[in-house]
């Protein structure tokens, strides 16, 4: 395979004239890697959510994109997200999700770290019994900590902490939804799933972001939220989707409903909204719940869907949240052979990268658009320092 630079001009044209991203971005292990470190890396990406250390000293390792990460919530209540290396032979810390009652300790020599990553002790450093020495600072030797924030209770990450602040960059986003910007509750172990999926992670995105598919894909959604029913999300350079104006608030036999989100506008009565946040998380929002999708790339062609859903009390009615759960993982489940498919077609040789309908395709274009910049910005030389 040609691992030159893929000519990305066909990609960037207008919506019309364009092609989708060449087959290289799906197949490719090194397109895998560039694009690794130009679009997940160098942007915020999602890594999880808050309700995965949902109590002080919760520590949970994760590895994403080949880096093992520590999700902790301190003493403070504040979740941060460390390398899950220790600093002294980079033995990993934590294996398996725990509670840190005291401190984080390396199993293999014993130094300690607290849950804000400061090293306190290291025991036999200087010696049997000398638990200091001058040429270790442990001032300077603290869990290199990954830039965070948190949002919508999804942990967003800046691996090489070059990006400008998230609430720079997702400004316009933060203001659409500045009606859920409120408490949101996790719906707990049965308001989570995983969805394994055989596809690059992109097209999860690409497939996300469009209704165009749902006649066909998803029929019994498309019964009552039809194709005209339906509207663009379009943000370039930041997010893109697509919303409904005919949301179904889901009801139980004795009639019983999810606690509505206070303060929201009329329009949420009946409306709801499904967005990209570039790079890779997914997120809903209705009146009653909302949903984040974070997904996690495990090679060109694995993808794992970390799927969560919240709403607008802390308690309901826990038969109502298990068929919610039901009905989103049938709808999520029912796209599986769509972006698998795509995935095998990218295999075909003489495929362009596709093209786009210039009615329907718009979010999707935005988002092949998008990686194509940084993946431009990724390659451009540096500037010489004037």
């Amino acid at each position: 395979m040609d691992h030159a630079p893929s000519d990305l001009s066909h990609v960037r044209r207008p919506l019309a004239q364009a092609n989708g991203l060449p087959n290289a971005h799906y197949i490719d292990p090194n397109v895998f890697d560039e694009e690794r470190q130009a679009v997940l890396f160098d942007n915020w990406a999602g890594l999880g959510v808050g309700a995965d250390v949902p109590d002080i000293g919760d520590a949970v390792p994760v590895t994403f994109l080949s880096i093992p990460l520590l999700m902790v919530r301190d003493k403070a209540g504040e979740i941060r997200v460390f390398q899950n290396t220790c600093r002294h032979r980079g033995m990993i810390l934590v294996d398996t999700p725990r509670k840190i009652e005291g401190a984080i300790r390396c199993p293999y020599h014993s130094w300690c770290y607290s849950t804000d990553g400061r090293l306190v002790s290291t025991p036999h450093v200087g010696g049997p019994g000398r638990n200091t020495h001058e040429g270790i600072d442990r001032a300077l030797l603290g869990l290199i900590e990954i830039r965070s924030h948190i949002w919508m209770d999804v942990i967003w990450i800046n691996v090489s902490g070059t990006a400008p602040s998230f609430e720079v960059v997702n400004a316009d986003l933060i203001a659409r939804w500045a009606e859920f910007d409120k408490p949101i509750y996790h719906g707990g172990p049965d308001s989570r799933f995983e969805l394994e999926v055989n596809c690059n992670w992109k097209l999860a995105v690409e497939n996300y972001c469009e209704s165009y598919h749902l006649p066909w894909v998803h029929p019994g959604l498309n019964s009552y939220s039809r194709l005209e029913d339906h509207y663009h999300i379009e943000a370039p350079g930041s997010y893109s989707g697509q919303g409904t104006l005919v949301y179904r608030q889901l009801t139980g036999a004795d009639g019983v409903r999810f606690p509505d989100f206070e303060g929201l506008d009329a329009k949420w009565d009946t409306a709801a909204e499904y967005i990209t946040a570039y790079p890779n998380v997914l997120l809903g929002v209705h009146r009653d719940h909302t949903f984040a999708i974070v997904l996690v790339p495990e090679g060109p062609d694995r993808t794992a869907e970390n799927i969560h859903l919240y709403y607008a009390h802390p308690q309901t009615d826990a038969d109502l949240r298990a068929r919610n759960t039901e009905q989103w993982k049938e709808v999520f489940a029912e796209d599986i052979f769509v972006v698998e498919g795509m995935q095998r077609g990218r295999h075909g040789p003489q495929f362009d990268g596709g093209r786009f309908s210039p009615a329907m395709d718009g979010p999707t274009h935005l988002f092949h658009d998008w990686v194509a910049a940084q993946l431009q910005r990724h390659r451009a030389p540096p500037q010489a320092a004037e």
